[in-house]
């Protein structure tokens, strides 16, 4: 397994309190929910706010692509900029925008000026998200206490979106639109107090790496195609120019990025961070459970919606099973499974898991019940994402060099933001198509409910969703190398390193 050696003087994070150490977890979590649910928390307040700002159907989707788009072609850019100037400075830099770009939106008196703020929140979103993994990377060095950390952050990662239709529906219905933006501004002034009281310095010393220009703006411009082009696909279709020609150009721009990145001086990304066999097979898993699970929020939100008629905290109520079983495995898997079986047995068996519920929730119809026929797939799921995230996310980041320690962990954000990106506009493309078909075999002359159709586009997806997982589960199962005992070169004292489980 390829090793990055660790900075020779680099102070070890376990010199850090213990219970500082904790401390920083709990804050670190709390900026990565703010990011993580930022991505669902507003979908459902879109409707109130389309019709207080009065913009058209047309214009809606821009309140959540500015976003993405944003926090997409950034990530590595944000990771780097936490290596170069040091994890706590850039934490906080990342916290107050955030915050700023929050409140504009939330007092945004017309669409261009929301659409910005979104963008903005993006813009310190892509700083943030990976600074805080680097700070968890960097802080939690002993293998036991690693793994517990990665747990509670693995399980915010991949509840946040639920946490997000939750809260989206208590803001939205209790109180206003807005308040689904000014509640970062809490959430962030608690990170940045808490930041300042008890986070310690997380960087190492030595000198500062120069930043790759000409690669920071390669992969910057070509993620923004493929976010771009996967968004216009959603609500363009394939054949439209808006689709396709992003695409193209971000195939071309991200293979110059690779091709710079193996002759450059200073590289944003060192290949062999990504190269690594383990890493590697960790960001695929990562974007293949991010691609499937975008689908499962969009879907069986619409189902829950449309065909169930719940309310929005409904809504978000009915996603609380997943969030807890999710909870409940990441625990498990980081503090039990994953130090004995390693990635190579914790990862494909949770994407089996997400098959499996992904293939409960395809009996869905229009006569179906929450209890027996949403609730068991769900809980599936969150066991397969409990699974899935923290053992992905410990391999994706353990051993590399602190001095990448950023720019390794905007790829995990990365992975999982480009999924998503593809999950929903694939899966959409597949429902709506489905759709369509369903409607010309079955209701001919157009007057028939379309309910049916709807669910029938719905059940279509969910199958794909299991065959994201399907391939997920074998890809997983060969990439992953079998686990061994050698020690990872990271900035452990030797006692520490001794007791290392590595997956590799």
């Amino acid at each position: 397994m390829t090793s990055f050696p660790a900075a020779p003087s680099a102070a070890p994070a376990s010199s850090i309190p213990s219970r500082r150490r904790w401390l920083t977890l709990a804050i670190v979590g709390i900026a990565q929910l703010m990011v993580v649910l930022d991505a669902t928390v507003v979908n459902i307040a879109l409707p109130s706010a389309q019709a207080d700002l009065g913009f058209s159907d047309g214009d809606r989707q821009w309140v959540v692509t500015a976003y993405s788009l944003a926090f997409g072609s950034l990530l590595l850019l944000g990771g780097r900029l936490s290596d170069l100037f040091g994890r706590k400075r850039t934490f906080i830099t990342g916290l107050i925008g955030f915050a700023a770009a929050s409140a504009l939106g939330g007092a945004a008196p017309d669409f261009g000026v929301l659409v910005a703020a979104r963008a903005l929140q993006g813009v310190f979103g892509a700083l943030l998200a990976p600074t805080a993994l680097a700070v968890l990377t960097t802080t939690f060095t002993i293998p036991r206490e690693r793994a517990r950390a990665f747990g509670v952050f693995g399980a915010i990662a991949g509840a946040g979106g639920a946490v997000g239709l939750l809260l989206g529906g208590f803001l939205t219905e209790a109180l206003d639109w807005r308040w689904n933006l000014y509640i970062n501004v809490a959430f962030a002034i608690a990170a940045i107090l808490g930041t300042i009281l008890f986070v310690g310095r997380v960087e190492s010393d030595g000198p500062r790496p120069r930043l790759d220009l000409p690669g920071t703006l390669l992969v910057s411009a070509g993620l923004f195609g493929v976010v771009y082009g996967f968004a216009s696909a959603e609500t363009e279709g394939w054949d439209s120019p808006f689709s396709w020609v992003p695409l193209a150009v971000a195939v071309v721009l991200l293979a110059a990025f690779v091709l710079w990145q193996r002759r450059a001086r200073h590289p944003l990304l060192p290949l062999t961070i990504v190269t690594e066999r383990n890493r590697s097979a960790a960001y695929l898993s990562i974007l293949i459970a991010g691609a499937s699970m975008f689908g499962i929020f969009l879907f069986v939100t619409y189902f829950l919606q449309a065909t169930l008629r719940f309310s929005p905290i409904q809504t978000g109520l009915a996603f609380l099973p997943m969030v807890a079983m999710l909870v409940l495995a990441a625990q498990l898997s980081t503090n039990l499974l994953f130090p004995r079986l390693g990635a190579k047995i914790m990862v494909p068996v949770g994407m089996i898991l997400g098959a499996t519920g992904m293939l409960l929730l395809t009996r869905l119809t229009v006569d179906s019940i929450y209890v027996t026929d949403v609730l068991p797939g769900l809980m599936l799921l969150g066991l397969a994402m409990g699974s899935i995230m923290p053992a992905s996310m410990q391999t994706a980041t353990l051993g590399v060099d602190r001095h990448f320690a950023g720019v390794a962990s905007a790829m995990v954000n990365t992975s999982q933001q480009v999924g998503g990106s593809i999950g929903t506009a694939l899966l959409n493309t597949i429902a709506a198509t489905a759709t369509t078909a369903y409607v010309s075999e079955h209701l001919a002359d157009g007057s028939a409910a379309l309910g049916p159709a709807a669910v029938a586009g719905y059940t279509t997806a969910f199958w794909w969703g299991a065959a994201f997982f399907a391939v997920g589960a074998l890809l997983s199962a060969v990439l992953f190398r079998r686990r061994s005992r050698t020690p990872q070169a990271t900035a452990m004292t030797p006692d520490e390193a001794s007791e290392a489980v590595v997956v590799g």
